[in-house]
């Protein structure tokens, strides 16, 4: 599924495509599709064809096309505070985007059937928090990936705001993810070929709508071995932050506003804007001759004509990579790390405000 878009050269471009093709209609999505690259959640080998509006998959390892993703974060209507459960999280991919917009407060819980993915989207979502200048732009909610079948999950289980199934339901097991959903929730999961958005309006009503055809493999069944039945999902406690975690949240939160007030707009994620080579044109004088009466008279004449000499190349090139430079630049100041590190605190609480983040 997908193919929907133009392929871009890197996760700009691909954003900048969903955008056009309206499947990216909010700047909230946007800016959570901007802040995570999707080339970070391929094996080395493969990042080439990230950007492509097609799915992907190796081994038990599985991306939706990008076009698939947009959709969904749209439908889910997201919001700061909510509770999100995804079943079949994969690679924490979609989690991750989330975890941007329901914030600190939130609840960001996933399950996954197969535990080296879980595993797989444990260690992408360590590489974001120590390793993304993206980390520091928004408040985050970190998701929690458990291992097991989304069909066996509790039935005293707590319910959620959001909920996302990233494999086909069939009919008989709608009711079940429908029970899921806490009265005013938002469900969105494929069914029969597609993508559906139901609403829970009350406690035995609900309202659907088709948003996008679709083709999904469907939700694994798990039979236990002669007759057992199969392990029961304990899905992850709704915890109460400490004190000193809620400390770190408003102490970065007052610092990230003061630095959005000096400098608005720093602090989101922008589309880094590409430099164009300029055309160089020189100045060329000719002779030409002209009848007036019976004589033939010379006449000099101007013209343009584009040059591309190999000194003024080589200066345009050069010209580039200062521009380049001067990006690169800008993208690696950490505006909260600086405020953070000119407090007048010990070392090791530094770190902690950093997430213990290197750089």
């Amino acid at each position: 599924m997908g193919g929907a878009v133009s392929a871009g050269e890197d996760n700009d471009d691909l954003v900048d495509n969903l955008k056009e093709a309206q499947y990216i209609r909010t700047e909230k999505v946007e800016q959570a599709f901007r802040a995570i690259d999707r080339g970070d959640y391929y094996l080395d080998g493969y990042r080439d064809s990230a950007y492509k509006d097609l799915a992907w998959k190796h081994g038990n390892i599985h991306l939706s096309a990008p076009c698939i993703y947009s959709e969904v974060m749209e439908a889910l209507k997201l919001q700061p505070g909510l509770s999100f459960l995804n079943l079949g999280s994969g690679t924490g991919y979609l989690s991750t985007m989330v975890g941007l917009i329901v914030g600190p407060f939130g609840v960001n819980h996933g399950v996954e059937l197969h535990k080296d993915v879980v595993e797989y989207a444990r260690d992408k979502l360590d590489d974001f928090i120590k390793n993304s200048d993206s980390f520091d732009k928004f408040e985050f909610c970190e998701p929690v990936f458990q291992v097991g079948n989304c069909l066996e999950i509790s039935t005293d289980s707590h319910q959620y705001d959001r909920i996302y199934c990233g494999a086909g339901v069939q009919k008989d097991h709608e009711n079940y993810m429908k029970v899921l959903l806490k009265i005013g929730g938002i469900l969105v999961m494929p069914i029969e070929h597609q993508l559906t958005q139901i609403t829970r309006t009350g406690q035995c009503t609900w309202e659907s709508k088709n948003i996008l055809a679709v083709s999904f493999a469907p939700l694994v069944q798990q039979s236990g071995a002669e007759g057992d039945k199969p392990d029961t999902v304990q899905l992850p406690p709704v915890t109460v932050r400490s004190l000193q975690d809620l400390s770190r949240i408003y102490i970065r939160r007052t610092l990230r506003n003061l630095a959005n007030e000096d400098t608005p707009g720093k602090g989101m994620v922008q589309r880094v804007q590409q430099k164009h080579k300029h055309r160089r044109c020189r100045r060329q004088r000719s002779d030409t001759y002209v009848f007036v009466g019976n004589h033939l008279i010379p006449q000099m004449v101007e013209s343009e004509e584009e040059e591309h000499p190999e000194e003024e190349q080589k200066e345009v090139e050069e010209e580039e990579e200062r521009d380049i430079g001067d990006v690169e630049i800008l993208k690696q100041v950490n505006v909260l790390r600086e405020q953070i590190m000119a407090l007048p605190l010990p070392e090791s609480l530094k770190a902690y405000l950093l997430y213990y983040r290197e750089k």
